[in-house]
């Protein structure tokens, strides 16, 4: 048994590099307090700069960010110095911070992976930027930490991991403070800055919990956290009250939320089937689909998750997925870009037409409207781009859909010769190679598309991604 009592709140924030396209992050500083969960006190911190392996990581830009140059860390630790004492830190305890579950977190298994060593462990997480979201609303605006600071009269933010650490406890100490007083109060009391809607969520809620069930939406965005359920008369300064029970896989990583979900495939010579069958399996094309029947909703990762995902929908229940005939290649297959696995990511750039752009424009409305309301703050990123130099000719990236398992080498899609008559298509290959992809999808080609629309955010940026299916290339 472990003889360190782990109940103290991990509240901590990595500084890292920012990284070029293609390269990964790089921590250059590491800091964190202890925090009682009663009592919300500091009871210990700790705080190091660390050196990369590679200063040349360290950009301008990077500076400009965090202020951390290369003479400021030409010094200190490696990280695998310091990974004892971080591991020590983290391990076994709850972990607090702002945005931690998409940046922080992700960064502190990366740096543990590259010196080969296994990751410490949280027994639950609170995301501050979710939870202060979700519960106090965006009256504070933007909804970063130095916005919220700001709001407070708490200072500038100074990006330097102890500073904003502590900025940060002291930031959900004064939201709670601001949500108790409002729990008490009249309506006719409140102030005016507080809408309608979010007092009367408010009041829903502390309802709710009082009545020990808990109608707090996990978004999309984080990962649930462990927690206390049925409380009887909730107290925003324990920390039990902001917590929300955790997810039973605690190591699902953020790039695997992203993946796509892989079909099984039957393996066959010759596939032939009709060109023309009239629900081209499950697929709607732009024309038979109705803008107003668009809807983006959230819905469980898995059943009995309480983990939500986006998902686009066309009426009330079916998925909305694509087929998209005759379009035009204008720039050939990409894989410049490596996931967490070293598998490149392939996607192509093809032209679209009057009807299937403005499909895809009332997708992005719909799905970023979700996306802000369920607490992200994550830049969108429209499916639908103009071409530099070209005027009203927009264009969208399609996705090829890597394999989760198998060879790591091929990708989950089959392609389809069209017949010359245009009445027939033939298998001609199922779990290509990127080498296979590149001979076919080149610029100019011609190709049926059948596609699925993924919403997605991480790191900060968000949107609807288009993923091919399936592909059938025109003579």
């Amino acid at each position: 048994m472990d003889p360190v009592d782990r109940s103290e709140i991990a509240f901590f924030d990595v500084e890292t590099t920012v990284p070029k396209r293609g390269e990964r992050f790089a921590i250059l500083e590491f800091g964190s307090i202890l925090v009682c969960p009663k009592k919300l006190t500091e009871l210990r911190s700790y705080t190091t700069l660390v050196q990369p392996a590679d200063l040349s990581l360290i950009s301008t830009l990077s500076v400009r960010c965090n202020g951390i140059s290369r003479n400021d860390v030409v010094l200190a630790p490696l990280f695998s110095d310091i990974a004892d004492t971080v591991y020590d830190i983290l391990h076994g305890r709850i972990w607090a911070g702002h945005n931690i579950l998409r940046f922080d977190c992700a960064r502190i298994r990366e740096a543990f992976a590259e010196i080969g060593r296994q990751p410490p462990e949280p027994k639950g997480a609170i995301d501050s930027l979710a939870l202060l979201t979700q519960r106090f609303g965006r009256r504070a605006g933007d909804m970063k930490m130095a916005t919220l600071a700001s709001y407070f009269g708490l200072g500038k933010q100074t990006h330097r991991s102890l500073d904003d650490v502590r900025m940060n406890l002291e930031v959900l100490k004064y939201c709670a403070t601001v949500l108790f007083l409002e729990s008490s109060l009249p309506d006719e009391l409140l102030d005016e800055s507080v809408s309608p809607s979010e007092t009367t969520s408010l009041r829903r809620h502390l309802r709710a919990s009082s009545s020990g069930v808990d109608n707090t939406v996990i978004t999309p965005f984080s990962l649930p956290s462990i927690g206390e359920n049925s409380v009887a008369q909730p107290d925003p300064f324990n920390m039990s009250f902001l917590r929300n029970e955790m997810a039973s896989d605690n190591n699902l990583q953020l790039d695997t939320l992203m993946e796509e979900e892989e079909e099984e495939t039957q393996p066959s010579d010759t596939v032939v089937v009709s060109a023309n069958t009239s629900d081209h399996e499950g697929f709607l094309s732009p024309d038979a689909i109705s803008l107003s029947n668009i809807r983006a909703v959230l819905v469980p990762f898995y059943h009995g998750s309480q983990l939500m995902r986006l998902k686009l929908l066309h009426g009330n229940s079916s998925p909305l997925q694509l087929y998209c005939s005759g379009l035009k290649i204008r720039f050939g297959i990409s894989g410049k870009f490596l996931d967490n696995s070293g598998r490149r990511r392939l996607n192509f750039v093809v032209d679209l037409n009057p009807r299937l752009c403005s499909i895809l424009e009332g997708c992005d409305s719909n799905a970023q409207k979700v996306s802000v309301d369920s607490g992200s703050s994550s830049d969108w990123n429209t499916v639908v781009s103009p071409v530099k130099g070209f005027v009203n000719c927009p264009n969208a990236r399609i996705h090829i859909p890597t394999e989760i398992s198998g060879d790591a080498a091929r990708y989950a899609i089959e392609v389809h010769q069209r017949e010359s008559g245009g009445d027939t298509q033939k298998l001609i290959f199922s779990n290509p190679s990127a080498e296979e992809l590149e001979s076919l999808l080149k610029q100019g080609s011609v190709v049926d598309a059948f596609l699925s629309l993924e919403p997605y955010d991480y790191q900060q940026k968000a949107g609807v991604r288009l993923v091919a299916k399936k592909l059938v290339m025109h003579s």
